[in-house]
């Protein structure tokens, strides 16, 4: 699967599992969100998402904010699928280990794009390996790493109970100051700088049958996601921020006289969100706005519907003179005689 770009909006329905990981981390989560500029709607959260600077940002903070554990181990143990139940549902229903591979899938589509999980099988070993899509191509970032695989590890205990011993963990980062800490959670070997990261089990727990099995609530659960797959809202195409912020203001003039904390409400990004995003694409809000206040005033004049004065009080400037001032810097010429030229309604 081809990964995401690196700046690739990621879907943040997971918010409510950070912060209540927060909470056993024994910190308050919500300054983190507002420094990173992330927005925060439980109302919307199929459609608020994040940049991979801002998961990063975060996750980083919580580290540095956690008393006495380690908050990524703290997340994945205590992730559940909040804004997904069937997918839980369908986890535990499963008849095997193999059934339940197919959530990855389903995560990668619904949940998080960047996130690659595979099974692999080889003799008497199987693998799930990990790819995190979007990772900066510098020394890999462990966090995340550490958060999928002990939400894997949560799982497969709680699916397979005394059964569930695995064989061993590899990971492609350099073992961190704190790498004790993994033995005791994950309770098998840890393997660091290896070329891949993988947790690695016996074969035949893949086909061992679970005692939550339930065919009836699994094959329910089953219909309901893949009903979700078709309905529920996809992510845009990868229109760039600038267009974004171009097709508001064609589509809500009003914005055209305001400052960027509206049309960023408009977009449902924090300002900085907003700005950075235009930054990277080298943009400026200040000259799309400009160049869309040339755009729509031209439309005015030319249509001949409204005076000048109008068109300059619904563009925002404070008065007529503001205005011809202005246009006549951006079309060589007053509105009075861009109105007179040839073509436009008179």
């Amino acid at each position: 699967m081809p990964r995401p770009p690196h700046n690739a909006p990621i879907p943040f329905l997971t918010l409510p599992n950070w912060v209540k990981a927060a909470a056993q981390c024994g910190f308050n989560i919500e300054p983190v969100f507002r420094k990173a500029g992330i927005d925060t709607d439980l109302i919307h959260l199929e459609s608020v998402t994040v940049d991979v600077e801002q998961m990063q940002q975060v996750m980083a903070d919580c580290v540095a904010r956690a008393r006495g554990r380690h908050y990524p181990f703290v997340l994945g143990e205590t992730f559940a699928f909040d804004y997904m139940p069937d997918i839980g549902t369908f986890i535990a229903t499963s008849p095997s280990l193999r059934e339940t591979m197919r959530v990855f899938d389903w995560v990668r589509e619904l949940i998080n794009p960047a996130l690659d999980v595979r099974l692999e099988e080889q003799q008497d070993e199987a693998a799930l390996v990990l790819e995190l899509g979007g990772e900066p191509t510098a020394a890999p970032i462990p966090y995340f790493t550490e958060t999928t695989f002990a939400s894997i590890h949560k799982f497969g205990r709680a699916l397979l109970g005394e059964r569930a011993v695995f064989a061993r963990l590899t990971v492609r980062h350099a073992a961190p100051p704190y790498a004790g800490e993994y033995g005791k959670y994950f309770g098998m070997p840890v393997e660091f700088g290896q070329p891949r990261n993988a947790l690695v089990f016996l074969r035949g727990l893949l086909d061992l049958p679970l005692e939550g099995a339930f065919p009836a609530l699994h094959r329910q659960a089953e219909y309901r996601v893949q009903r979700q797959l078709t309905t529920l809202p996809k992510p845009a195409p990868a229109a760039g921020t600038a267009a974004l912020v171009e097709q508001v203001f064609a589509a809500r003039p009003e914005l055209l006289g305001r400052g960027i904390d509206s049309a960023a409400e408009a977009l449902g990004l924090h300002p900085r969100t907003l700005q950075r995003r235009l930054q990277d694409e080298d943009q400026g809000y200040a000259e799309l706005q400009a160049r869309a206040r040339f755009a729509k005033a031209a439309e005015w004049l030319e249509q001949g519907e409204l005076s000048i004065e109008a068109i300059s009080e619904r563009l925002g400037f404070s008065d007529r003179r503001s205005f011809t001032r202005a246009f006549t810097r951006w079309a060589g010429m007053a509105p009075s005689a861009f109105r007179r030229k040839p073509g436009a309604a008179q």
